[in-house]
């Protein structure tokens, strides 16, 4: 077990395939994109080390780094063109990465699943230093993008609990993932933390700003109630032909399981997040009784019953009589209004 190394979250522009023709356009500048940030993680990492920082073990990317976000394009034309296929080239580029650098690689992409063909979902990736594909995650909680919940039922029977909410167990570590804005649902990181995980990946597009923000304190919190370090890579601003470009940009970070903001990085494309992971610190933190220790003074049963119902967001909303219903982008708006509505009249909100 690697006791300490460093981390990075890498700070890069997420680049548009907006423009592309195909998805074979679409596929090439991807992989060449990748060509691209696996010399800037390995330029990034000889500096660290001759900064005086230890080896990175695990470079974190930024969310969608290599698509940027759909837009108003069908959920079924975004699938076939744009997302990633599980074996497809762009994991085996990821994986060819990984191998190169000799290191784990996080980050976070649109994919397909053969189950859910008319569909696709977000997801956060770990990739081993040996190529392989250690832990997927496809984000539960998005406005505009199905998600697992859509279509609980037949993704559970596939997948089962375990694959909802994986947790990698690495020799740096035992890692989860958390998608962008799911760093404001506590629920989220403590399910992953009940799994075992002791380091959450968190690959992000979202505004910087020399304010504190609601993702920034989200992270700290995060952390701290959960004693497990978090990694953030935000871009370096969206290569996009209609948003400014640093509109999502600035404001990476490591922070420790005390909830410290150990490293930040300004804006533009930069590796200035990275910081020392000290395991054993944190595994020791968590072994001590103590008030400050959150994971173990957690009295989870007290909850159970007011999480049970299905008073918000409902299940299955993408399965009619066991068939999958294609949504049009007008649809993820409509359960948000009608679950609003829902609440109110329920005297809720």
């Amino acid at each position: 077990m690697t006791k300490t190394y460093a981390a990075v979250a890498m700070q890069l522009s997420a680049q548009s395939v907006e423009g592309c023709v195909d998805r074979a356009e679409v596929t090439d500048q991807v992989c060449a994109q990748i060509a691209s940030v696996t010399e800037a993680v390995r330029a990034s990492g000889v500096f660290i080390q001759q900064y005086g920082g230890s080896p990175v073990k695990i470079a974190v990317l930024p969310e969608y780094l290599f698509t940027s976000y759909p837009g108003r394009i069908s959920v079924p034309d975004f699938a076939a063109k744009v997302a990633f296929d599980e074996d497809g080239p762009e994991y085996e580029a990821l994986g060819k990465m990984a191998q190169s650098l000799g290191i784990f690689i996080a980050g976070n992409a649109y994919e397909r699943d053969t189950h859910f063909p008319s569909l696709y979902f977000q997801a956060s990736f770990v990739i081993d230093p040996s190529g392989n594909n250690v832990l997927r995650y496809r984000r539960l909680n998005s406005m505009f993008a199905p998600s697992p919940h859509d279509v609980w039922d037949k993704y559970l029977d596939i997948y089962g609990i375990d694959g909802v909410f994986p947790v990698a167990k690495t020799d740096i570590g035992n890692i989860a993932a958390i998608a962008s804005e799911e760093i404001l649902y506590p629920e989220i990181a403590r399910a992953h933390a009940l799994r075992g995980a002791e380091i959450f990946v968190h690959s992000s597009s979202e505004i910087g700003s020399p304010l504190k923000t609601p993702k920034m304190i989200a992270k700290q919190a995060r952390a701290f109630e959960n004693m497990a370090y978090v990694i953030s890579a935000n871009t370096a601003g969206i290569q996009d032909p209609v948003l400014p470009r640093a509109s999502a940009d600035g404001n990476s970070m490591v922070v420790d399981f005390k909830g410290n903001v150990v490293a930040e990085s300004n804006s533009g494309e930069t590796f200035t997040a990275f910081a020392d992971i000290d395991l054993a610190a944190l595994r020791a933190a968590r072994r001590k009784p103590g008030m400050i220790n959150s994971l173990s003074r957690q009295r989870t049963a007290l909850f159970a019953l007011n999480y049970a119902g299905e008073t918000h967001q409902r299940a299955n909303g993408l399965i009619e009589v066991n068939d999958i219903v294609t949504p049009n982008r007008d649809y993820f708006r409509r359960v948000s209004e009608e679950t609003i509505e829902r609440l109110a009249k329920d005297g809720l909100i």
